[in-house]
């Protein structure tokens, strides 16, 4: 008995070390926004599109195929991760959509936001953890940790020529 409660307690330490860490406070972003994800891992490659909205005082993350199939939903209220709807937790998207604040989140509010966060040119990285590298398209490429890698771009707006 003692050795199953200590597997649970070592297991929930290890589930909430495991958190993506999130911003002090909400960034100002510009929302809604429409996101190309490329993920690339070990040679294998997926396309996605990514949803990011307001609603209240929450964000809403949608991850869908390009069928439109979902593959994750959540809401960031605060500090705190929700699941939106009936799909599994999918703690892989959460760390994207975690990276991706980052990445998303103006230079002048970087250290305010995420004080171990440093910047230089084209350039941001939360530790270890989380690499940013801005192309001149307005996208970035997201490096995380083992080999993960996403390249993010917007997706046209439908008011372009």
């Amino acid at each position: 008995m003692k050795y199953l409660i200590s597997l649970a307690l070592c297991l929930l330490l290890g589930a909430c070390a495991a958190h993506p860490p999130l911003p002090t406070q909400a960034p100002s972003l510009e929302l809604p926004q429409q996101l190309h994800v490329l993920r690339e891992q070990a040679g294998q490659r997926q396309d996605w599109l990514l949803v990011i909205q307001r609603e209240d005082h929450r964000l809403r993350w949608s991850l869908l195929d390009l069928l439109g199939i979902p593959q994750a939903r959540q809401l960031l209220d605060g500090q705190q991760w929700q699941a939106d709807g009936l799909l599994p937790p999918n703690p892989a998207a959460r760390e994207l959509f975690a990276a991706v604040l980052f990445a998303l989140t103006p230079a002048a509010q970087l250290q305010q936001l995420y004080p171990g966060a440093r910047q230089q040119a084209q350039r941001r990285w939360l530790g270890e953890r989380w690499q940013v590298n801005y192309r001149a398209s307005h996208g970035f490429d997201l490096n995380l940790d083992q080999g993960l890698s996403y390249q993010v771009d917007p997706m046209p707006s439908e008011h372009t020529p």
